[in-house]
């Protein structure tokens, strides 16, 4: 008779324990929803590539090192790794009946850098020029501070109003309960003894499931086992058993599958904003390697600037010595040989500087621990590739541009689909507007069985009943005693006030998202004009830059010439090689602007990846 509680109630898990045993994996399959899922752990050692690079105690490193060794070490990139995933997680939650915990928005900008090589820019000749030294501080320069993104145009709220959503997830319910009790009773009458000992083991098992229709089915069996020191009543022990099934239906409010599946809908859609996320920072990313990278180019080349016009202080101080012991020259003109030579030694100093911070600044974007990591903390970065200019800028009209960049760039997709979780949510919110009818429809099954009291006559014992759980389940199947129900539930709230409330709100919050969106498109076509004039400003001041240095060099040759002849002296061939050494480091700065305002116009149309050949799916999986 005790089986008849302890089957439905036990049999389940009993099985399983026993499938641990013998079959450990068949039950790991069955405790796995049970288990942790692991996430492994974060690599902080850096890729193999970037020591492959190493020659002679110098890293040699080209662009597309660069950008590779960023794709595979950046911690920026890496963090934003884990967004995809985390909204894989949502989507999970959303699949089995729960809310959202939202997804990662933010893309961090690289650190800006040292910049290029600062200098006042040259654009005459023969003029004297103040010195083009500039500050070594890099803390005044701003160079190592990142920025961070917000990309969210919906608020902070990762869920949406709208009706309760039904639990899509089955769950199982059991309960074993057992009790001894003494019942004093004030006549004998009704049990034939005072007190009565009872023992009482009722076990319920049961199954409840949510529906995208609004839907909730529910089925459950009960049974209640009793024995006693009783006399009169007929059957003792006895056991009572009920199954039956339930079925609720939403019929207003919450019907809709598109409401009920809402926050599946809203879960996809986080899933590809982050997938634009990702991409937005892989842009961002690549897009700041570009411009520090071409910045150390430029930095090296004004290095070998300043070390040039250092050789030719040098020289000319020199030939001045040379000049005053035989006479012929005045000892005022070593005086001003010295000066141009530590100044010269201080620009040289002030460069080389700049361009060892810069080098740390690439070492911490390109890796994962390089300033920690003793093997590449002391070397010395050499770039392999120069900036060249074409012949002329292959640029289409704006009216293009604009349009394609309105359909590729992933802050503007990842816009438009937030937007789109906004109006799925005020869906959700106009039907909760909508007063709740719910349909609520049972069938219930009853069954007894028990053994003839042994302590009293039995005599109104039935043979029906008679018996243990083959009786209770074949009376059960026979539906002998059925119970059946229908029913309507109705609430309806006077006021509404919160329903209400929602919806106002969630139309509200779309309205901002789309002046947000306008704004944001608005900003796109303004970084498109604003890169397309940067880069013909650039152009230009290059194609000045080159000029002047081309004369600047031409009034040096001439000045010398003088100064051989005694026509002229040591101050203004002096002067004239500073401003030759400015005409040159404005070349060079020129140069790195065309290649940076290039880059920028390739950000703003969103095409940074392409142009190098980054495929986005590649970075994704790389860890």
């Amino acid at each position: 008779m005790r089986k008849a509680v302890l089957i439905p109630a036990l049999l389940l898990a009993i099985h399983g324990w026993g499938q641990v045993k013998i079959e450990p994996a068949a039950h790991g399959g069955l405790l796995r929803p049970y288990s942790p899922k692991s996430v492994s752990e974060t690599s902080f050692a850096n890729s193999e590539r970037i020591y492959s690079l190493v020659k002679a105690g110098q890293v040699y490193l080209s662009l597309n090192d660069a950008l590779a060794l960023a794709l595979e070490n950046n911690l920026d990139i890496e963090l934003q790794r884990y967004g995809p995933a985390i909204a894989e997680t949502d989507v999970a939650r959303a699949q089995g009946g729960g809310t959202l915990r939202g997804v990662p928005l933010s893309v961090r900008e690289l650190p800006a850098g040292v910049g290029g090589p600062g200098a006042p820019l040259l654009t005459n000749v023969g003029g004297f020029t103040p010195s083009g030294s500039i500050s070594p501080n890099i803390g005044e320069l701003g160079g190592i501070a990142q920025q961070e993104t917000n990309l969210s145009v919906v608020g902070a709220n990762a869920t949406s109003a709208g009706p309760a959503l039904p639990v899509f997830e089955p769950t199982l319910t059991g309960q074993l309960n057992w009790s001894h009790e003494s019942n004093l009773q004030n006549t004998l009458s009704s049990y034939g003894v005072n007190p009565v000992l009872l023992n009482d083991l009722a076990g319920t098992f049961g199954v409840q499931k949510g529906f995208a229709t609004g839907t909730t089915l529910s089925a459950g069996y009960t049974s209640e086992r009793m024995s006693a020191n009783w006399i009169k009543p007929d059957y003792n022990p006895y056991t009572t058993a009920t199954a039956g099934v339930s079925v609720t239906q939403r019929l207003l409010q919450g019907f809709r599958l598109a409401v009920n599946q809402r926050y599946i809908r809203i879960a996809r859609n986080n899933r590809a904003v982050s997938e634009n996320v990702f991409r937005q920072q892989v842009i961002a990313t690549a897009a700041s390697v570009i411009r520090l990278y071409w910045d150390l180019v430029s930095l090296n080349e004004d290095v070998r600037v300043k070390r040039d016009s250092l050789t030719v202080a040098e020289k000319l101080l020199e030939n001045n010595r040379v000049q005053v012991d035989a006479g012929t020259l005045a000892p005022i003109e070593v005086k001003r040989a010295q000066a141009e030579v530590a100044r010269s030694r201080q620009d040289l100093t002030n460069s080389e500087s700049l361009l060892m911070q810069q080098e740390l600044v690439l070492k911490k974007v390109l890796t994962r621990n390089g300033l920690n990591d003793d093997r590449l903390r002391a070397l010395r970065v050499v770039p392999l590739d120069h900036i060249e200019i074409p012949p002329q800028d292959d640029v289409r009209p704006v009216g293009e541009l604009v349009a394609e960049a309105y359909r590729i760039r992933p802050d503007l997709a990842q816009t438009n689909l937030q937007i789109a979780n906004s109006e799925i949510s005020l869906a959700a919110s106009k039907n909760a507007l909508l007063p709740s009818l719910d349909v609520i429809a049972g069938l219930q099954n009853n069954a007894l069985a028990g053994q003839a009291n042994l302590l009293g006559t039995a005599a109104g014992a039935n043979p029906f009943y008679l018996g243990g759980a083959g009786t209770l389940l074949s009376q059960l199947l026979a539906r002998n005693f059925p119970n059946y129900s229908v029913g309507f539930q109705l609430n309806i709230p006077l006021s509404n006030r919160v329903a209400q409330a929602d919806v106002v709100r969630d139309q509200l919050e779309i309205r901002q998202s789309q002046v947000r969106l306008h704004n944001t498109e608005q900003q796109v076509r303004l970084e498109i004009e604003s890169a397309l004039i940067a880069l013909k400003r650039a152009r230009t001041a290059y194609q000045a830059a080159v000029e002047t240095r081309q004369l600047q060099q031409e009034a040096l040759d001439a000045e010398r010439e003088r100064y051989a002849v005694g026509a002229s002296t040591s101050y203004f061939v002096i002067q004239n090689q500073r401003d030759l050494s400015q005409a040159r480091t404005t070349e060079v700065i020129a140069r790195g602007n065309y290649a940076k305002a290039r880059a920028a116009l390739d950000r703003a149309l969103g095409v940074t990846l392409e142009k190098n050949k980054i495929e986005v799916s590649d970075v994704l999986r790389r860890k």
